[in-house]
Formats: C-alpha cells, sequence, structure tokens
C-alpha cells in the first residue's frame, strides 16, 4: 500500500502545555503513523512556559534553522499535505506566517490545526489582519470545537473546517473513588498564571476561611508570571498557609498521586486564548468535578450542574459559593466525578482523537 506523505509542523515538548502534548501524542501515534508517511519537524523554540512569546537571539537563530530545514524538505520531498499547528497571534504567528510562505512557495496544501485563539481580536489591526488574509487562503482548518469558528469566520468558509476534539491517554480505569477527604480537597494544575485564574482561586479561597470552612487546596504548576514567592507570599498575606499549599512542579507518581488524593479540580481561568484545556480531560479521567468558566470550547468538557460549574470569569463570591457547596454536598462529589468520566470516556480517548485526526488528513488530501 503506497502511503500519503504527510508534513508535520508541529509543537512537541518541553515546555508542557496543551499544544505540546497533542504534537507528542500525534508524534507517538502508531494509528496515524501506519497509514501516513510522516516528516516531523518541532515549531517550538521555547524551552519553558516563561519564555513563550519572549524574543531573543536563541529563539532567532532556532527560527532561521528551522527554516532552512523547512526549505530542504520541500526541495527533496513531494508532500500530499501538510499539518500545521498554527500560532494566531502575536510573534509567533508572524514566524509562523513566514513558514506559510515557504510552504505557498512549494504549492503545499495546508491544513491548520489551531490550539489557540485571538484572530477575531488581533484582525483589527490591518497588518495582521492582511496576513490573515494569506495565510488561511485556499486552506482547511481543525478546531477543537465548534465554539470556536467564531474566531476565524472572516477569513475561513465554515465548510473549509473540520472539528477535532482534544483527547487523553486512559491510564486512570482503575482510579475508584468511593469516599471523599477530610477535608476536602480542591486541586488547582496548572503554571502560575493570572488569567488561569489562580489569584481569584485564592481569593475565593479566603472567603471560606473568613466563614470558617474547613477546606485544603493544593496548587500544583511552575512558575509563569506570578513566581513562587508571589504566590507563598500572597497566601501569607491572606493568612491560608494551613489552608493552601503550592507545591510546584509536579510528575509521573508524585503527580499521579495528587491527582489521585483530590477530590475536585478548580480551573477559574479567564485567558483570552483558551480553547481546550487538556487539563480538564486528565482531572476528569481521575473522576473528579470540575468548577470552570465558559471559555472556548471548555463547556464542551464541563455540563453545568451535571458534572461540575460554570462560573462567572473573575467572579470570587461565584466561585467561593461553589467551592462551598460541593463541600456540603459530599455525595455530590462522588456523582459529579463519574459524571465527569463518563463523559470522557465516551468522547475524549486518544484513540478516538487519533482516529479523527487520522481521517480528517486522509479526507483532507482527497477533497
Amino acid at each position: 500500500m503506497i502511503k500519503n506523505n504527510i508534513l508535520f509542523l508541529l509543537h512537541l515538548p518541553p515546555p508542557v502545555h496543551g499544544s505540546s502534548m497533542v504534537g507528542k501524542f500525534i508524534y507517538e501515534s502508531k494509528i496515524i503513523n501506519k497509514e501516513i508517511k510522516a516528516e516531523y519537524l518541532n515549531l517550538l523554540a521555547s524551552k519553558t512556559v516563561y519564555d513563550s512569546g519572549r524574543i531573543s537571539l536563541n529563539k532567532i537563530i532556532s527560527f532561521i534553522n528551522l527554516s532552512f530545514k523547512l526549505f530542504s524538505k520541500l526541495v527533496f520531498n513531494r508532500f500530499d499535505l501538510c499539518y500545521f499547528a498554527l500560532s494566531t497571534t502575536g510573534s509567533a504567528f508572524l514566524k509562523d506566517a513566514i513558514l506559510v510562505c515557504i510552504l505557498k512557495l512549494f504549492r503545499v496544501q495546508i491544513l491548520f490545526h489551531l490550539h489557540n485563539k485571538g484572530v477575531k481580536e488581533y484582525s483589527k489591526k490591518s497588518v495582521y489582519n492582511t496576513l490573515y488574509k494569506f495565510v488561511f487562503k485556499n486552506s482547511k482548518v481543525i478546531l477543537l470545537s465548534r465554539k470556536l469558528y467564531y474566531d476565524i469566520d472572516e477569513f475561513v468558509n465554515e465548510n473549509q473546517v473540520e472539528i477535532c476534539a482534544n483527547g487523553i491517554p486512559f491510564f486512570y480505569n482503575k482510579i475508584n473513588k468511593n469516599e471523599v477527604s477530610s477535608p476536602v480537597r480542591f486541586l488547582f494544575l496548572s503554571n502560575l498564571i493570572e488569567s488561569k485564574g489562580v489569584n481569584v482561586l485564592v481569593e475565593a479561597c479566603s472567603i471560606l476561611e473568613r466563614k470558617n470552612i474547613n477546606f485544603k487546596l493544593i496548587i500544583v504548576g511552575g512558575e509563569g508570571d506570578i513566581s513562587e514567592i508571589e504566590m507563598l507570599n500572597t497566601i501569607k498575606i491572606l493568612g491560608l498557609e494551613k489552608k493552601v499549599i503550592y507545591l510546584g512542579k509536579q510528575y509521573g507518581e508524585d503527580k499521579h498521586n495528587i491527582l489521585t488524593n483530590s477530590d475536585i479540580f478548580v480551573f477559574p481561568t479567564f485567558y483570552h486564548k483558551e480553547c481546550f484545556p487538556l487539563v480538564l480531560l486528565e482531572a476528569s479521567a481521575y473522576k473528579l468535578p470540575i468548577i470552570s468558566c465558559n471559555e472556548g470550547g471548555i463547556t464542551d468538557i464541563v455540563i453545568d450542574g451535571k458534572n461540575g460549574f460554570i462560573v462567572s470569569q473573575k467572579n470570587v463570591e461565584e466561585l467561593a459559593q461553589k467551592m462551598q457547596w460541593f463541600i456540603n454536598n459530599p455525595d455530590k462529589i462522588i456523582s459529579f466525578g463519574q459524571e465527569c468520566f463518563n463523559e470522557i470516556q465516551a468522547k475524549f480517548s486518544l484513540e478516538a482523537f487519533e482516529k479523527r485526526i487520522k481521517d480528517i488528513l486522509l479526507r483532507s488530501i482527497y477533497k
């Protein structure tokens, strides 16, 4: 059988974030690589989340090397399609637009996979508007949720759009959640980025503390625009040292144990580029009910009142109320957590994701 030849321009860790993990899943996928002859190039120049979006000499040199590698591959190979994990805004988009120019010079058909948003906002700037028209012209696009189409509707016809929700591997089928911790343990698992809502969460905890409600909050994640010192200082100022624990980065068995021993996952994000957070799927796999916000495709995962709650962004009081509701209704923690697990098992397994991506790739070639 002759395999289709596809070039993948994707993000591979480090750093670890949603897009790089999806790239890793594709790179390692037996389902995809069995039917496709694949060539891979890593788009990431940043080695940490903190470096993302920052321009440096090393990143410029890395991009020049990447451009030469891409040019070389296109000279010596004929590709049926290029899968491109496109960054949609800022300097990362400008860099990717140069790579798109190279691909279009060789008349390679492009399938963009968007893991972030912001096109609608940036298109108000004339330079970006012109570049978006050029980049998206005659190209197909994969979105993580139908709810994200509004962001690109000015530049991409809906019939050129494919929907493919993220998926995660199921290592957790034997997780058995029959008991709730005493006190109830909330978990925040993300880098310390203000727009992910970690400060909002800590402030909500201070409301619970003033009400003399017993609880624990575990914060796990590396430094972002909030440093470890700033995080610990906030916890101290609010008098939460006995209730809120910051553990920094956690991996492997340590991370597994933290998820296993937590009761509720809280992710009050107001990050405007949030699309389809893998961390919510991971929490669901551990049967943790979720409190989050309506951003991107999050409501495809969290069904308000069934497997968690959707609260208003930056609303500290509402967040505290939902946290208290779970504390007052421990039986719902178990039932909501099981609903989370049922939802992702049915819709968001890694195998289902790999099959969807494979079918989209092949369909895009033959359209």
